[in-house]
């Protein structure tokens, strides 16, 4: 009964993402709209943890099958990604950098502070 519940919680976000998305044509994903109302329903107390723990505890051991459909995906766009490959290696480089030195410059404050 626990997996039924939990399933129908992690669902019921996801499709209440999905509509938002298609009503309000948001630039963002219907499933990111799910997670962030199943994150703020965590947040604020209104869905125990307890509640989605057993599906989510499902769906991350199970992680690596869900991005089997992403790789096989990208193999009919790989022309496109040969193409901007420059492109896409300075932006991951540069982000990774970017990332890199804020982490760096904020825990060097954070241990300036203590």
């Amino acid at each position: 009964m626990d997996y039924i519940r939990s399933f129908a919680i992690v669902m019921f976000c996801f499709l209440v993402g999905q509509g938002i998305q298609h009503l309000t044509h948001l630039p963002i994903p219907g499933s990111i709209i799910g997670l962030f109302l199943l994150f703020f329903g965590l947040v604020t107390g209104i869905c125990k943890t307890q509640w989605v723990e057993k599906t989510c505890n499902l769906l991350i051991k199970h992680m690596a099958l869900l991005f089997v459909p992403v790789g096989v995906g990208l193999m009919n766009y790989l022309g496109l990604i040969e193409h901007n490959a420059t492109i896409i290696f300075a932006s991951t480089l540069g982000s990774t950098l970017i990332v890199l030195v804020v982490i760096g410059l904020a825990l060097h404050h954070k241990e300036k502070e203590s």
